[in-house]
């Protein structure tokens, strides 16, 4: 049974395999997870500026890849989280490895000379996402998913850190503050489903929007969502640095990071 603070709403009951913490259709009759959905916007809209700057700066075209592989895992959860629909979550899960495997491909490939194709990789990774996907369509089993997805992170992860410890340790910063705010995320997400039941009572003895804050899953939209950002700009910067152009981290208003890119000096 649904618990008491779940209620109907405009997408029926749900069909997905999971479904979080957030109370249904506690905000609005046409969400079925409001917080858990808005907070996508973070996937959405930075991912989106970041691929018209790299179009504008000519930039290879893998990098406009990422951003806009970013930006459909974002789509994809919005859609997952309004209407808790099974078909609607695959449209969220599946994306998560198809970008993770661009993104694996960028970050292999930073040190390599421009216009080159690694079609080993290109073949190898395309033949994880086929397989990955034909097995969880017919396994249906959310932990064979972010096993997958937690092995291509871990590769991620340990190719930055060799690339801030031993090529551009002046990267660092970039790099653990990347890793760091997706293990907040990643903590967060655990939390959110190991105490649900007390977190789901504490909000009811809660004003609504002081109630929001303990949306873990949403914070953990938040946080990875900034953590992948972050991730594309150190791969970015990364490949930039090796193809002898200048990019530069500015940010938008304070506080957002973008990266500007200048081509090379002229002799």
């Amino acid at each position: 049974m649904a618990p008491a603070a779940d209620r109907e709403g405009y997408w029926g009951p749900p069909t997905s395999t999971l479904e979080w913490c957030e109370e249904n259709y506690a905000v609005s009759f046409y969400i079925a997870e409001f917080w858990n959905t808005v907070s996508n916007l973070i996937f959405i809209l930075p991912p989106i500026y970041g691929a018209i700057q790299t179009y504008k700066d000519g930039l290879e075209k893998r990098y406009l890849a990422a951003y806009l592989c970013l930006t459909a895992v974002g789509l994809g959860s919005w859609c997952f989280h309004m209407t808790l629909k099974y078909e609607m979550q695959l449209l969220d899960e599946l994306p998560m490895i198809y970008s993770c495997c661009v993104f694996v491909y960028c970050l292999y490939e930073c040190f390599k000379y421009k216009n080159t194709v690694n079609y080993p990789l290109l073949f190898l990774l395309i033949t994880y996402s086929f397989v990955v996907s034909i097995v969880y369509l017919n396994l249906k089993e959310p932990v064979f998913h972010q096993v997958m997805y937690g092995t291509l992170v871990s590769i991620i992860v340990l190719r930055s850190v060799y690339i801030v410890l031993w090529v551009y340790p002046w990267l660092r910063g970039l790099g653990y503050t990347s890793l760091t705010v997706f293990l907040m995320g990643f903590f967060l997400w655990n939390v959110d489903n190991i105490f649900c039941d007390k977190l789901r009572a504490l909000r009811e003895k809660m004003p609504p929007v002081v109630g929001a804050v303990t949306q873990f899953h949403a914070w953990w939209h938040i946080l990875t969502g900034l953590g992948s950002y972050l991730h594309i700009l150190l791969s970015l910067y990364t490949r930039t640095l090796f193809l002898k152009h200048r990019p530069k981290v500015k940010f938008v208003f304070g506080i957002w990071p973008v990266l500007l890119v200048e081509p090379p000096k002229k002799l």
